[in-house]
């Protein structure tokens, strides 16, 4: 019988063993780690989901989607990050900044210290490297508990395509007994052989084609879109219809997910009243739910940047000021 064809009878049986077992949300929902994200997107990323992060260059959807990467493999549960942008030696700085921040009581931790202690001329361990960074060995101590649960694929736009990153998913799989969470890192880098001239076409292409790798492989994905010209160049907030290349991202996505600079979108009386504001907003990024089928949509939440640190603050927490469409420049 065809696997992919299955009566409604099936499809309740295997429901009903997991509710019995009670591994149907263990199963399904993959917590972000976020705080008030979660709650607003169902309990989390979901397997069969797709979900995609978009804002403008340097709002730190990389850093957002490595936070995410790391809060998931320290569940216990494995994760593929297709990194077309960066080098796997890189996210490792990050992941090592990202711990040393949270540990650090004293907020001297710095992504620029550990990328020193890196680069630096000479031999040593890197538990050598990091012995005068501050909490580096202790971080690296925590990356370390987790690192056998975290996949890094160094993707090409010349050779990673739809047929690698299932490839991928099969082995990491078979590696660990378990399906891993999807990360692409981005979306229109996926090579489309012998594809459309087309960005439209191809991009429409991937992102169908990392829908069903999600349903059929009961996982979530998560990718991270580029924004059209005319969102980084009008000064528009970024919205779900600035998304580049294919009106089938925001059909196909179950969850859009944007940050925004904070300064960059709350309404002017904000920092006209309050000149203080405008340096308090620039530290802060809003995450907004554009499109949610597993709840609620519109809403809007904030972060800290500590990209000093190669992460944000996970505490969000609701955005109370008006918010604006247009940027919003007072220098």
């Amino acid at each position: 019988m065809d696997d992919k064809l299955n009566s409604v009878s099936m499809v309740m049986a295997r429901t009903d063993e997991r509710l019995r077992t009670g591994r149907h949300a263990a199963d399904r929902v993959w917590a972000t780690g976020f705080g008030g994200l979660d709650p607003v997107i169902g309990g989390g990323l979901r397997s069969g989901g797709l979900c995609l992060l978009a804002g403008p260059q340097g709002l730190g959807k990389t850093t957002f989607a490595l936070q995410l990467t790391r809060n998931v493999v320290r569940e216990g549960r494995p994760v593929i990050y297709f990194s077309y942008e960066h080098a796997p030696e890189d996210l490792v700085e990050k992941l090592v900044a990202l711990e040393a921040g949270e540990l650090d009581d004293t907020n001297q931790a710095r992504l620029t210290a550990i990328r020193e202690a890196f680069d630096a001329v000479g031999g040593g361990s890197m538990e050598e490297r990091l012995d005068d960074v501050v909490a580096g060995n202790e971080a690296l101590s925590q990356v370390r508990k987790y690192a056998d649960l975290l996949y890094v694929h160094r993707s090409t736009g010349s050779a990673t395509d739809l047929a690698a990153i299932r490839k991928a998913v099969d082995t990491t799989h078979h590696l660990t007994g378990l399906s891993p969470m999807v990360v692409v890192d981005y979306l229109q880098k996926v090579l489309v052989p012998d594809g459309p001239a087309e960005e439209m076409e191809r991009t429409t292409t991937v992102v169908e084609g990392l829908k069903d790798l999600a349903i059929d492989a009961a996982v979530p994905v998560l990718a991270i879109v580029a924004a059209d010209k005319s969102a980084l160049e009008t000064g528009k907030r970024m919205r779900v219809n600035h998304l580049r290349g294919s009106s089938a991202l925001a059909y196909e996505a179950d969850v859009v997910l944007i940050l925004n600079g904070k300064y960059d979108i709350v309404a002017r009386h904000h920092l006209t009243y309050d000149l203080g504001n405008a340096e308090r907003f620039r530290e802060w990024a809003v995450l907004s739910v554009e499109k949610n089928r597993f709840g609620r949509d519109g809403v809007e939440l904030e972060f800290r940047k500590r990209f000093d640190q190669g992460r944000f603050e996970a505490t969000g927490q609701n955005v109370n000021e008006q918010l604006v469409d247009e940027r919003i420049f007072t220098d």
